[in-house]
C-alpha cells in the first residue's frame, strides 16, 4: 500500500490549508523570549509539568550557538513554541543529555548527528481549537533534519505519548521510561533514523517537506548580514505542488 494513502486525504489537505496561515518565528530579541517564556509557563502548568524549582523557564541553552526557539503563530498570533538543538560530537549541548546522558554519548561516539527538540508547549486555549498543533510545531525538526544531514531526531517524551511519535515520526524506544527529578514524572527516549524513514515520512504526511529556502532561512546564520530574516513562510505547498524542489530528493527528508 501506498504509505500516503494510509493516512486520509482530508487529513493531510487540512494540515496543508492550516499552514497557509502559520508563520514560523526565530526567536532572537529579549522581547520574543519573555512572550516565549509566558507561553511555556501557561502550557506547562495547564499540563502540570512545571520544572521542579525552576525560577525561569528561559535557561542559558536557549542561547547556544547550536539552538533555535521558534514562535509558531497562526493568523499572527503565537499558539507554540519548540526549541531544537543541532547536537554533533563536537557539540553535544542537548536537552536529552539531562536525562539520558548515556544514551546521548551512545549517539555522539558513534559519530551521529542530532536534532533535539525540546520546550514545546501549545497555547492551552488553542490546543482544543487546534489539536493538529503538535504536527505543525514539530515541523521545524524534519525541516532542521533536512538542513543539517541530521542521522536522527530525538523525542524525550512522557511514556503515554510515545505512541504519537512511533506511528508519526516512525521513533524507535532508545530507552523506556525513567524517573526524572526535574520534572518528578517519567520521561522515554525514542529517535527517528533520518535514513531509513525519511522518505516515507515526507510521502506520507507532504506538510512536513520543505524548499531550500525555508531550510536556510530558519537555521541559516550567516554573521555578515546586518538583519537576518526571522519570519519565514512554510514552503511544503509549493514542493507538493511541484514548484520547487524539497528534500525528498536529497536522501535524508
Amino acid at each position: 500500500m501506498n504509505a500516503r494513502a494510509e493516512v486520509p486525504e482530508s487529513f493531510a489537505a487540512r494540515l496543508m490549508s492550516l499552514l497557509d496561515n502559520i508563520e514560523y518565528r526565530r526567536i532572537e530579541s529579549s522581547e520574543d523570549f519573555g512572550e516565549i517564556e509566558r507561553l511555556r509557563y501557561r502550557a506547562y502548568k495547564a499540563a502540570d509539568v512545571l520544572p521542579v524549582g525552576a525560577a525561569s523557564l528561559i535557561d542559558d541553552i536557549d542561547f547556544d550557538d547550536h539552538a533555535y526557539v521558534f514562535g509558531v503563530y497562526y493568523f499572527e498570533e503565537l499558539v507554540s513554541t519548540v526549541r531544537l538543538h543541532y547536537v554533533t560530537p563536537s557539540h553535544p549541548v542537548a536537552q536529552s543529555s539531562g536525562v539520558f546522558p548515556d544514551a546521548i554519548d551512545d549517539f555522539l561516539e558513534a559519530g551521529l548527528t542530532l536534532i533535539d527538540p525540546a520546550r514545546f508547549a501549545v497555547e492551552p486555549q488553542v490546543a482544543a481549537e487546534l489539536p493538529v498543533l503538535p504536527y505543525i510545531t514539530l515541523r521545524p525538526s524534519i525541516v532542521a533534519a533536512a538542513y543539517f544531514k541530521a542521522d536522527r531526531v530525538l523525542q524525550h517524551v512522557r511514556p503515554p505519548h510515545a505512541a504519537f511519535y512511533k506511528r508519526v515520526f516512525y521513533a524507535d524506544t532508545i530507552v523506556d521510561r525513567r524517573m526524572t527529578e526535574i520534572y518528578g514524572l517519567e520521561l522515554t527516549l525514542l529517535a527517528t533514523n533520518t535514513h531509513t524513514t525519511g522518505r516515507k515520512l515526507l510521502e506520507r504526511y507532504p506538510f512536513f517537506n520543505s524548499g531550500e529556502h525555508e531550510r536556510r532561512l530558519m537555521f541559516g546564520r550567516d554573521r555578515t548580514q546586518a538583519a537576518p530574516s526571522l519570519t519565514v513562510l512554510p514552503s511544503a505547498r509549493l514542493v507538493f505542488e511541484g514548484h520547487i524542489p524539497g528534500a525528498i530528493a536529497g536522501v535524508h527528508y
